[in-house]
Formats: structure tokens, C-alpha cells, sequence
């Protein structure tokens, strides 16, 4: 069956993490999409991990191919290639484009309808436009590191791409939405204002009330008891009250109904007050009981908990293998390889993992000759470097 996108193509220009695992999305979704490296120096994120697992992963629906778009011929047939594409999505540094003759003039007179998605640090205009930017760079400078970690501790920073995930999501729905309009143009998204977007209404609240959001560890500002909590048994649970009845039902679980009275009790700023006293009470009732014992108990009183998983416990989880979360594909050198499957379930025309993450440049003598190369002519532009 055919994805949603079929028909659409996407040039994915883009290095690491953001660019290329929002064009992964699109071609999850039947998205035709075309991976662009150079010739000596591949995608960095081939690297990544033990036999390149991660570019498995991140490669995966995509068809590579090499050029070199520093070279005149690089960039003509990079050009060719845009006059039958939907997309480009690349993230050099500003500028970068234009000064290899790649200008938005140029891509958008030999194909009106491109949509070209421009993913940098920080943007195409700005003081920082030009400076390299990484999603490690984002999450410091969006808030979300100073409000991350433990009261009185340092920021902290998240072990993987938190940044990138979520830029990557927000370009890909960038581009979705730009095709949508029908007008070939630019998209410009920073790393840092997805991220940003996600914290919620913290710029709002500090214009209005000059509240600048603390470290609180596990805790939230807005409600408690929420935190996690040891077992008897050295696992881990962790435990949110966001709505009121959740909370009355928790408390009055681990046997503390008399704080349920308390007149405090009855909002979240009052709980978040006391969030010590009710934080002690949960502690206390969870740390007697295996995880299990936890589990059961929350889940007939229609409280809202869940256990703290690592990788083993995620891909042994009955509700996640229910929805193959993680699925298993077959890959040509390395035989079959679980990983998480698309991330949305369509109806009538569901995604696929058609294949994973290819060799590099496997694909540039069939995309070539699909615009009209012969053998001799792309095996000239080898011998000069151009793929």
C-alpha cells in the first residue's frame, strides 16, 4: 500500500540529527527521499553508535546518493534534481547555499513549487545566524537547562537530542504545512524555537509576574505529589496528580486520607506548598511494596502512575509490543534490527520501514541516470571528485 506522500519528493541535504530525521518522517509516510552526501565525508551520524546503528535508524526510507555542491557540476545536478522535487531540506550555515549558486532565486526559477527548508542553529537573520548551532546549544539557551535538575544543582543538560526531536517534528510539520499552501517559499526554523515552544507559557508568566521558573527536580510548580519514587524491590515509579480527583485518589491510597480535608489540599499551589509532607506520605507507601504490588494497587484506584523503564523494559512491554512501538526490519548487512516503528497510525494509508539506512552513495548511479547520465558521464564526474 501506498503511503500518504507518495509522489511527493524530498531532497535531503541536511546533516546529523534535525534535517534528516524530519525527512526520515516524510519518508516514513511514503515520502520519495533522496539522501545528498559528499563524496568523502559522509553524514556524521554514520558514526554514531556501534556499526552504525543510529544511521540504520536515521537512514532509513531514504535512497543516497553523493555529490560534491562546492563544484559547479555538483551544483548543476543538484539543481536538476530540484526540478522534480517537492522539498529541500539542508542545514548549512546562512549563506552557504548562495555562495555555492544555490540561491533561493535560482532553485525557485527552475521549479516555482519547491519548498525549501532551512534548519539552523538560529535561524537565517539575527547576530547568531552564522554560528554553528547544535541542539545541545538550544536547550541551554531556550530555558529548558536552568529549569532541569535538582534544587541547587547545576543545569542540566538531556543525554540525547531532545532539541533536534523536537525540531525535527516541527520541521517536518513545517513542511507539510508549506506544501499544503500550495506557493513554493522558504522555510526558516532555528533549532531553539521549537524547544521554546514546548516549554509553555514561561515568557508570558515572567512578562506579566517577573516569575523566573526554579530547578525543581522531579517536582512540578504546579501540582504535587509528582515525583518519582523507589520500591521495596529498587525499581522505580513514577507518580502525577495534574488533576485534582488524581490527587485525592493518591493520597487517600498510601493512607493519608486526612490531608485530603486540608484546605490547602483542594489546589495545586496548595499541594506544590506542601509538596514535602505529601511527597514523604507517597514515599513511604511505595517504598514497602514491590513495583508490582505499586502497579496494581494504583491502577484500581484509577490513580495515574507508571514504572520507570529503561530500554529492556520498553521493548518487553506488552502495551508498547501491542502497538509495535518498536518493530523489527530486516537489513541486508546486519540481518533483522528492532527499532521504533512510525510514529502514528493512519487508518487508510498507514507508514512504513521499507528498508533501513543504506550504504553510502548506494543510490547515485540509479538517481543519475534517472536524469538522463550515461555510464561514461557519471563515471567522468567519479574520476573528478563531483560524487
Amino acid at each position: 500500500m501506498n503511503g500518504p506522500l507518495d509522489g511527493v519528493r524530498v531532497i535531503d541535504a541536511a546533516t546529523l540529527f534535525a534535517g534528516p530525521t524530519a525527512a526520515m518522517l516524510l519518508g516514513d509516510y511514503g515520502a520519495d527521499v533522496i539522501k545528498v552526501e559528499h563524496p568523502r565525508r559522509p553524514d556524521p551520524s554514520r558514526g554514531h553508535g556501534p556499526e552504525g546503528l543510529w544511521w540504520k535508524m536515521l537512514g532509513r526510507n531514504k535512497r543516497t546518493m553523493t555529490l560534491d555542491l562546492s563544484t559547479p557540476e555538483g551544483q548543476d545536478l543538484l539543481v536538476r534534481l530540484i526540478e522534480d522535487a517537492d522539498v529541500l531540506i539542508e542545514n548549512f550555515r546562512p549563506g552557504t547555499l548562495e555562495r555555492w549558486n544555490l540561491s533561493w532565486d535560482r532553485l525557485s526559477e527552475v521549479n516555482p513549487g519547491l519548498v525549501l527548508a532551512r534548519v539552523t542553529g538560529f535561524g537565517q537573520i539575527g547576530p547568531y545566524a552564522r554560528r554553528p548551532g547544535f541542539g545541545t546549544l538550544a536547550e541551554a539557551m531556550s530555558g529548558f537547562a536552568a529549569m532541569t535538575g535538582e534544587p541547587g544543582g547545576p543545569p542540566t543538560l538531556p543525554p540525547f537530542g531532545l532539541a533536534d526531536g523536537i525540531c525535527a517534528l516541527a520541521t517536518a510539520f513545517a513542511v507539510m504545512t508549506a506544501l499544503r499552501s500550495g506557493r513554493g517559499q522558504v522555510v526558516d526554523l532555528s533549532i531553539v524555537e521549537p524547544i521554546l515552544t514546548v516549554l509553555g507559557a514561561q515568557p508570558t508568566v515572567y512578562d506579566r509576574l517577573g516569575v523566573v521558573p526554579p530547578r525543581t527536580g522531579n517536582r512540578s510548580v504546579n501540582n504535587a505529589p509528582r515525583n518519582t519514587y523507589r520500591c521495596s524491590d529498587g525499581s522505580w515509579v513514577a507518580v502525577s496528580t495534574s488533576a485534582q480527583s488524581i490527587a485525592e485518589r493518591v493520597i487517600r491510597l498510601v493512607g493519608r486520607p486526612e490531608l485530603a480535608e486540608e484546605p490547602w489540599f483542594a489546589t495545586g499551589a496548595g499541594r506544590v506548598a506542601h509538596a514535602d509532607e505529601l511527597d514523604a506520605a507517597v514515599a513511604a507507601w511505595v517504598g514497602e511494596r514491590t513495583r508490582e504490588e505499586v502497579l496494581r494497587a494504583f491502577e484500581e484506584a484509577e490513580a495515574a502512575v507508571a514504572p520507570i523503564y529503561d530500554v529492556r523494559d520498553v521493548l518487553a512491554d506488552p502495551q508498547l509490543r501491542a502497538l509495535d512501538a518498536v518493530t523489527t526490519v530486516e537489513d541486508p548487512e546486519l540481518g533483522p534490527l528492532r527499532m521504533q516503528n512510525v510514529m502514528f497510525r493512519l487508518s487508510e494509508t498507514p507508514g512504513s520501514i521499507r528498508w533501513t539506512g543504506r550504504p553510502h552513495g548506494a543510490d547515485t548511479d540509479e538517481i543519475l541516470h534517472g536524469l538522463g547520465l550515461t555510464g561514461g558521464d557519471i563515471e567522468a564526474l567519479r574520476a573528478k571528485g563531483v560524487v
